[in-house]
């Protein structure tokens, strides 16, 4: 069974906590897709709690259309902030403001199904899980739809499963805020933008399993251009590498038992040792290899 005071750190925080689903939409210069994205999360089938719309510096009409929504539904806030450059930051900044037993995340340039979280919540319970996500449809610059971002069709994502590739989209994502306490949030780090996230479900992973709805319930706007991960320059073995090793850190001093902390520590270093062996075989071949 899930219980609501889990986790909480103290009296105040227990206060604070409500039950319901706290929406947290970190945005910068999105002016042209944030009505569409609030919307999405206030048409819920599932009444949400609050949307937090945690700014980044946005320079543009962002806050005026912000503020003309929330004139009409007292649930969004806007959550002010200077210009970061990494999405952890206004995504933290909305878990500390948030009242919600769940936290929810939504991209700016996203939208949701208008039964998303309901389907969620009760795919939750129903396994048992903190944590919920699901497929997602991708959508190309003008509205074309391209077909379901993922190719998995099992009910549960276990720690394992996120080690070989990461398949929770943020967009879809719903966690139990009692987990987002003990892992800390997302890690703020310059060297972790653009994979932030991945860095956050894993340790999420390593206290619970992700339920997974297979039914595309987000709306992904593929925008290579306009996403943070167009312009990193980082390879990607490098930064899974600088995942793997934040995760093992992690591990070792995250409120894990013994057991868990064991087995989940052995498979990091599964994981990276086949990076490792991949990287020298990628070297030998090129003749590169030291």
């Amino acid at each position: 069974m899930i219980r609501s005071t889990c986790g909480l750190r103290n009296h105040r925080e227990f206060e604070r906590v409500q039950p319901g689903v706290s929406v947290v939409i970190p945005t910068w210069n999105r002016a042209r897709t944030i009505r569409q994205a609030i919307d999405s999360a206030l048409q819920q089938s599932l009444p949400v709690l609050e949307v937090l719309v945690c700014d980044d510096g946005s320079t543009d009409d962002t806050e005026s259309i912000v503020a003309h929504i929330a004139e009409r539904d007292a649930r969004v806030r806007w959550v002010s902030g200077g210009r970061g450059g990494r999405p952890a930051i206004p995504r933290n900044r909305g878990l500390r403001e948030r009242g919600g037993e769940w936290v929810a995340f939504l991209d700016s340039d996203d939208a949701w199904l208008p039964g998303k979280l309901s389907v969620q919540i009760e795919a939750a319970r129903t396994l048992g899980t903190l944590a919920v996500c699901s497929n997602a449809t991708r959508v190309a610059t003008g509205g074309r739809e391209l077909g379901s971002l993922l190719d998995w069709h099992r009910p549960r994502l276990k720690f394992g499963d996120l080690l070989a590739v990461n398949r929770v989209v943020c967009s879809s994502c719903v966690v139990h805020g009692s987990l987002l306490t003990k892992t800390g949030g997302f890690p703020e780090e310059p060297e972790f933008k653009a994979i932030e996230d991945y860095v956050l479900w894993l340790r999420v992973a390593a206290l619970t399993d992700f339920a997974f709805c297979e039914d595309a319930l987000v709306h992904y706007w593929d925008d290579p251009e306009g996403s943070i991960r167009g312009g990193q320059t980082i390879e990607p073995e490098t930064q899974r590498a600088l995942v793997f090793a934040a995760t093992a850190r992690w591990l070792l001093n995250g409120e894990l038992g013994a057991a868990r902390r064991a087995s989940a520590l052995a498979s990091v270093g599964l994981a990276r040792s086949r990076l490792a062996f991949a990287d020298f075989a990628r070297h030998l071949k090129h003749g590169t290899a030291r």
